[in-house]
């Protein structure tokens, strides 16, 4: 049989173990998910068909409650694709805020040795 293990071992293990899941923590909330080309490409399409639908069909809901055609229709397509410009335009801007800057590549690039 073996002998449980001493006191100041079991507490150092359990210290461990608590800075461990500190340090798993912590590393979650700084890993943060960069989008690839094709998650951003799709999201973009997404914002801009989003856009111009929510667009039409608040534009046709206006004309029937309101009978203004083609007034609302046209007025809503204008505001669906304000409005996912806007976000395409916000969302390009995230997105390049989150991407650290690379280095120039080439033969006339700084640091470089022709």
């Amino acid at each position: 049989m073996t002998d449980p293990p001493p006191p100041e071992r079991d507490e150092a293990l359990k210290r461990l173990d608590q800075r461990i899941d500190a340090m798993a923590a912590s590393n979650v909330r700084k890993v943060r998910h960069v989008e690839t080309g094709a998650e951003a490409g799709y999201k973009v399409v997404g914002e801009l068909f989003g856009g111009i639908i929510g667009g039409l069909g608040l534009g046709w809901t206006l004309d029937r409650v309101a009978g203004t055609t083609p007034w609302g229709l046209i007025g809503g397509v204008v505001i669906g694709m304000t409005a996912s410009i806007l976000l395409i335009v916000r969302s390009a801007e995230r997105t390049q805020k989150a991407r650290p800057a690379e280095p120039p590549k080439g033969p006339g690039a700084p640091g470089q040795d022709d």
